[in-house]
């Protein structure tokens, strides 16, 4: 019996999420295309900054954001690098003290302010309750990170070859659970004036359904149940210890491990 990990919910073959940081109110405009396609995405924000100029109030995190993820940037954007341990703790457990009432969950994921980060801030951030943290290293693959406190996007959307990057995604059949991964800056698009490059993406990238379309945190928790299933000795039989259903191909068929549930697959 030939068992292997590669496919997301559904028995979709790959995943596509996109990630915003800042929370300036151009994010409204961003969120509305993501759900007019069909796509998810995850907004990094800084909740010192809410209801300031040009930036999202706690009214529109609250009612406009329900489709995609809330996430961490640190309550003020420093540089986390240069301000003492207690301070960093100060930053992202007051960010997440912030956001949490306002989108009705834990916030367990971030993004790094100003790209920074070293293995002593990665170390606090896990004490911090922090799972995942994106950083702003481009990768131009489609790779599962080795450790998501270091999650590597695959591109900003700036990159020159965007396009050439969705269409060798949707037809590479070498990599077991791929991810296309896009970050950047809402304001951006209105800085640069070119709004119908997102929309472009977001028409052309939509709609698949080979894709499973997620917010980065659903990615996170779907690989650490994949990563957390539990064989029999024999592999005729699996346990799936989360709540989450995961998918797996025994002999080349997609089967489903549902959360909680113990599966036989010779029957």
């Amino acid at each position: 019996m030939k068992i292997r990990y590669n496919l997301f919910p559904e028995g979709k073959k790959r995943a596509l999420t996109l990630s915003y940081d800042d929370g300036r109110d151009f994010d409204l405009r961003l969120a509305r295309l993501f759900d007019l396609y069909g796509l998810k995405g995850t907004f990094h924000l800084n909740g010192g900054k809410l209801g300031r100029d040009r930036y999202l109030s706690a009214e529109d995190v609250r009612l406009h954001f329900a489709r995609h993820e809330i996430s961490c940037h640190s309550l003020t954007h420093p540089h986390i690098n240069k301000i003492p341990t207690e301070e960093l703790i100060y930053e992202m457990l007051e960010d997440r003290r912030v956001l949490e009432p306002l989108c009705g969950y834990p916030v367990r994921g971030m993004s790094y302010p100003n790209g920074i980060y070293n293995d002593a801030i990665v170390q606090a951030l896990r004490v911090m309750g922090m799972q995942y943290s994106r950083t702003t290293v481009a990768t131009n693959k489609f790779s599962l990170p080795e450790d998501f406190m270091q999650w590597h996007p695959t591109c900003h959307h700036t990159v020159e070859n965007l396009f050439e990057l969705l269409e060798k995604f949707r037809t590479s059949t070498r990599l077991s659970l791929p991810v296309f991964y896009v970050w950047g800056h809402s304001y951006e698009f209105d800085r640069d004036d070119n709004w119908e490059l997102i929309e472009r993406f977001c028409r052309e990238a939509g709609g698949d359904p080979e894709v499973w379309y997620a917010t980065n945190i659903e990615i996170y928790d779907y690989v650490m149940a994949l990563r957390g299933l539990r064989f029999s000795a024999d592999r005729t039989m699996v346990y799936n210890p989360a709540a989450t259903d995961v998918w797996i191909s025994v002999d080349g068929a997609p089967v489903r491990v549902a959360g909680g549930a113990t599966l036989h697959l010779n029957t």
